[in-house]
């Protein structure tokens, strides 16, 4: 149980940092304070629920897609959550191919990196 909960801090906390990502980097990318922290939790949700439908819809009808799974989540997520969170607006295409690259491989290197930051303190040299 303490495994998933902090497996789902980490999947948050990643996509925070990809969302900081793209607004600091693209100007057609527009996020407030109060709509970081929804954005940043709607986001996760999303690319949590949609993920796995992505996948499978991938598996069955376009198998080459099976290697951008990520990606299209990320734009699927990016998508949904614009619509919904007002403090968040992305506008351009070039921006939303931008946002979609800088927020998964922002969040791809926090995933990597979070861990080690967080928990090397309480897990000593036990954790690698």
């Amino acid at each position: 149980m303490m495994r998933t909960l902090i497996s789902a801090l980490l999947y948050i906390l990643a996509n925070a940092v990809g969302l900081l990502i793209a607004a600091f980097f693209l100007d057609g990318f527009r996020l407030d304070f109060a709509g970081f922290f929804v954005a940043t939790l709607l986001l996760s949700i999303v690319e949590a629920v949609a993920g796995p439908m992505i996948a499978k819809m991938s598996r069955d009808n376009v198998p080459a897609l099976q290697g951008g799974i990520a990606l299209v989540t990320t734009f699927v997520g990016l998508g949904i959550t614009n619509l919904i969170v007002q403090g968040m607006s992305i506008g351009g295409l070039g921006t939303w191919l931008a946002a979609t690259l800088l927020v998964w491989l922002g969040a791809l290197i926090a995933t990597l990196i979070l861990p080690k930051v967080l928990f090397k303190a309480t897990m000593g040299s036990n954790y690698k």
